[in-house]
């Protein structure tokens, strides 16, 4: 990947629907080369598809929160699944220290939140459970294109 390409991507990111010809003179390349670029980076993995992003009012409503989990020996797997069912789970990974596992929750309103982690406390294996709100974001890089 050159810098065309994270260039490409960044802007790709802002407006997935961006139309070529604009990309390609944001880009100062041909309107070709943007669409062999992109089926390129698509047909290696890169672009793994395209989606939809929230809008302030939705993202800002939302009531986010980070919740550490201690799960019981050999109740993982178990576990990973029953998580995978919760659609407020915005992401679930496996850390090292204190937790087994790490989730972002992402609810409507503080009482969906008290009541998802009422439901995730009483999936069998989680032993512990510690959460965090989240009052504001200071920097969100999240789809940003690493450098």
């Amino acid at each position: 990947m050159d810098d065309t390409d994270r260039h490409l991507l960044s802007l790709l990111q802002a407006d997935a629907r961006a139309p070529a010809a604009l990309l390609a003179r944001k880009l100062g390349v041909a309107r070709t080369t943007v669409v062999a670029r992109i089926a390129r980076l698509e047909r290696e993995g890169v672009i793994a598809g395209y989606g939809v992003r929230l809008g302030p009012r939705l993202e800002e409503a939302a009531v986010r929160a980070y919740c550490g989990l201690s799960v019981a020996p050999k109740t993982g797997a178990a576990v990973v699944r029953a998580l995978t069912r919760l659609p407020e789970v915005e992401e679930l990974s496996a850390v090292s220290g204190q937790y087994d596992y790490m989730l972002a929750l992402r609810c409507e309103t503080n009482e969906q939140l008290d009541a998802l982690l009422d439901r995730i406390g009483l999936i069998e294996g989680i032993q512990q459970t510690h959460t965090s709100v989240v009052l504001s974001r200071k920097v969100d890089r999240r789809s940003a294109v690493p450098p």
